[in-house]
């Protein structure tokens, strides 16, 4: 896409969320058609918007490209916390295994490890509040939700911990709670079964972005699937040996 198409695709997306509207789509010719056309929408949203981008949300499939969808800083909660519906009306939810970065990973030309990432982060349960800017989610292609930072609405996390290496974060006994009833109770679940995985893929997409800073976070994958709630809903989620996340849809 060139820059013309790539900023009129992200004028309605920075209207919609500066307006809290529902837009029908993007148009044909400014519909992303690569991730690195979604991420270029994305990134040109930030800019209009002009707000500090506190979070990462970041998949990995074994055999795909890494994809990344931006968290706004003003959207970041600590737990317990409560959020008015009206600003993530679709009251999406998924329970994660997440990250925050204690130290900066800069931008440089050789890939960051593993070991190099690990060392950098800190890790907590989490809750990916899900909502998005187009009328009709379910008809929108994965594309064009990820020109819309995969439908991110706000982010909840519980205290981060530094104690954590000696868990196997992939199987970890999960709950998902709704009005203090469980919904859902398995072992795993996350999609590749290796959340490192992912925030390792996401420091490696930001090398060339100016690399992430201390204070940020990577939420890497829901372990529990999106479930929609509604006002006055709370909803929980704990991981075994992690810790607990927990959000407030207030009316």
């Amino acid at each position: 896409m060139d820059t013309q198409r790539i900023n009129q695709a992200a004028a309605l997306l920075v209207a919609a969320r500066r307006d809290g509207i529902l837009i029908d789509g993007l148009p044909s010719d400014a519909t992303p058609t690569s991730i690195a056309d979604a991420h270029a929408i994305q990134d040109a949203v930030t800019a209009g918007l002009g707000k500090p981008v506190g979070a990462y949300k970041a998949m990995a499939p074994p055999n795909g490209e890494p994809t990344r969808g931006v968290i706004y800083a003003e959207t970041i909660l600590a737990s317990p916390a409560k959020i008015p519906a009206a600003a993530v009306p679709q009251c999406g939810v998924e329970g994660e295994v997440a990250f925050v970065f204690r130290r900066d990973l800069p931008a440089r030309a050789t890939p960051y490890t593993r070991e190099e990432v690990s060392a950098a982060v800190d890790a907590c349960a989490a809750i990916e509040l899900v909502t998005s800017r187009y009328r009709n989610f379910d008809a929108a292609s994965n594309l064009v939700k990820l020109a819309d930072s995969i439908s991110n609405g706000a982010f909840v996390h519980a205290a981060p911990s530094a104690d954590w290496r000696g868990l196997e974060l992939g199987r970890l006994k999960v709950t998902l709670t709704v009005n203090g009833a469980a919904v859902l109770e398995r072992e795993g679940g996350h999609a590749t079964g290796d959340p490192v995985g992912i925030a390792v893929a996401l420091a490696n997409m930001m090398r060339d972005l100016g690399g992430v800073r201390a204070g940020q976070f990577v939420t890497c994958g829901s372990f529990t699937g999106l479930r929609f709630l509604k006002p006055g809903d709370v909803c929980g989620v704990s991981f075994e040996g992690l810790g607990a996340a927990q959000v407030t849809f207030s009316p």
